[in-house]
């Protein structure tokens, strides 16, 4: 079993948009398809943006 199927697979589409988005934000170039190149820093900042975008928008909907 993969680890990394979407739970509603019609989001892989949105996500990998805010993936892409929150690399630009942190000045991680990704590329479409494999980007095994990365190092542990790049991709560590690509999540840890991720992750901070997706609380204050948490945090936005508690309001």
């Amino acid at each position: 079993m993969k680890s990394n199927n979407a739970v509603v697979p019609e989001a892989r589409e949105a996500l990998d948009k805010f993936k892409m988005e929150a690399a630009s934000e942190v000045g991680v170039n990704l590329k479409n398809g494999y980007n095994g190149d990365l190092t542990s820093r790049e991709a560590g900042s690509v999540g840890g943006q991720m992750v901070k975008k997706m609380i204050e928008a948490y945090e936005r909907g508690l309001k």
